[in-house]
C-alpha cells in the first residue's frame, strides 16, 4: 500500500543519512519512478527531501529537519515489532515484514534477539487461515458482500453477511457481520466457514460494537460440578483458572463451571477416559451412561 510505503521510505531516510533511488526501490519492491512519485508525494507533505546527483548524491531528508526518534522507548519499539510480527503470522502477504524490517533499520532500539515476546496469531489450521483472512480483508475494505457455508452446533447453512470487523480472541479468529440471512449482527468463527465467495459491493449500515464478554459469547447454559483426580490439576488450571475447583479432604478436587453447549460438557468429562464423576446436573449423568453403553457395545467384540 502506499501508505505503508511512504511511512517506510520516511523511516529508512530518518535512519539513514542518505540512500539512492535505486536502493530505495530494491528495498520497497517497486521502481524507481515509483520512489521518484513518492518523494514529490513526501515533499508536496511538507518534509524537506533533498535529491542530489551525481557519484556522490542520493536521496535524504534536509539537514535540521529531524523527527525526534526519542519519541519511542526501547519498550514501544519492541511492542511495535511483536505486534507486526504477529500480524505477519496470518498474512499470505510480506507486507508486515517489510515494515517491520523497515523500522529496524539503523535502529538499536529494538534488535530482533532483544524482543520479549513473540505471538503467533496462528492456530491449528494455518494452511487455509492467511487467505480466509485476506479474502475477509479485500470484502471489508471494498465493502463487497460474502457468501459462505458455515458450520455450528445448531447445524450447517448456506449464509450471505455484509463483512465489517475481523477479531482475534479466545485464541481464534472471528468474523463481525451483518448477517442477511439471519438478518442480525452475527460473530462467526472462521474455522467454520467454507467455500468462502466474494460478490458485489454494498452500502455499510450502521453498526453496533460487538459485545466480546465472556458472558455473551460462552453462555453458561450447561453449569457442571464433577469430582476430578488431583493429577488433572494443571488441566483444571490450564482450562479454567486457578478458580475452577477446590480441594476435597480425600485429594481430589472438585470442579465448577458453565458449558455453551451440552456435548460440549459431555466430551468435557469424557476426555478423562472414565476418571472424572460428573455430580451435577444429575440428568446429564444419564447421558454419560448412554455413551457409555454405546462405546461398550461398539468396541465389546
Amino acid at each position: 500500500m502506499k501508505t505503508d510505503r511512504l511511512i517506510g521510505i520516511l523511516s529508512v531516510l530518518l535512519q539513514r543519512d542518505q540512500m539512492t533511488a535505486p536502493e530505495l526501490a530494491a528495498l520497497f519492491e517497486v521502481s524507481r519512478r515509483t520512489i521518484n512519485r513518492d518523494i514529490d508525494a513526501l515533499n508536496q507533505a511538507g518534509i524537506p527531501i533533498v535529491t542530489t546527483q551525481g557519484a556522490n548524491g542520493g536521496i535524504r531528508i534536509m539537514e535540521g529537519y529531524r523527527v525526534d526518534r526519542a519519541v519511542l522507548s526501547s519498550a514501544d519499539m519492541q511492542a511495535i515489532l511483536s505486534g507486526l510480527k504477529s500480524l505477519d503470522s496470518v498474512s499470505d502477504s510480506n507486507r508486515y515484514r517489510l515494515l517491520m524490517e523497515k523500522i529496524k533499520i539503523g535502529s538499536s532500539a529494538a534488535p530482533i534477539g532483544d524482543r520479549p515476546i513473540v505471538v503467533d496469531l496462528a492456530s491449528w489450521y494455518k494452511g487455509a487461515l492467511p487467505e480466509k483472512i485476506g479474502k475477509l480483508q479485500e470484502a471489508i475494505q471494498g465493502r463487497r458482500l460474502i457468501g459462505f457455508h458455515y458450520a455450528s452446533p445448531n447445524g450447517e447453512s448456506e449464509r450471505q453477511a455484509e463483512p465489517y470487523l475481523l477479531i482475534f480472541q479466545w485464541s481464534s479468529w472471528y468474523l463481525w457481520a451483518w448477517c442477511l440471512t439471519r438478518k442480525a449482527p452475527r460473530l462467526f468463527k472462521l474455522n467454520r466457514m467454507e467455500q468462502l465467495r466474494i460478490g458485489g459491493e454494498f452500502a455499510p449500515r450502521e453498526m453496533p460494537e460487538p459485545d466480546l464478554s465472556n458472558e455473551r459469547v460462552f453462555p453458561d447454559r450447561y453449569h457442571v460440578i464433577a469430582r476430578v483426580p488431583s493429577k488433572y490439576q494443571w488441566r483444571l488450571t490450564e482450562e479454567y483458572g486457578p478458580g475452577c475447583y477446590r480441594a476435597l479432604p480425600d485429594g481430589d478436587l472438585l470442579f465448577s463451571a458453565g458449558f455453551t453447549h451440552r456435548d460440549q460438557a459431555l466430551s468435557w468429562i469424557l476426555s478423562f477416559q472414565g476418571e472424572a464423576e460428573r455430580i451435577e446436573p444429575k440428568e446429564m449423568r444419564k447421558d454419560l451412561l448412554v455413551v457409555g453403553e454405546k462405546l461398550a457395545a461398539t468396541y465389546r467384540t
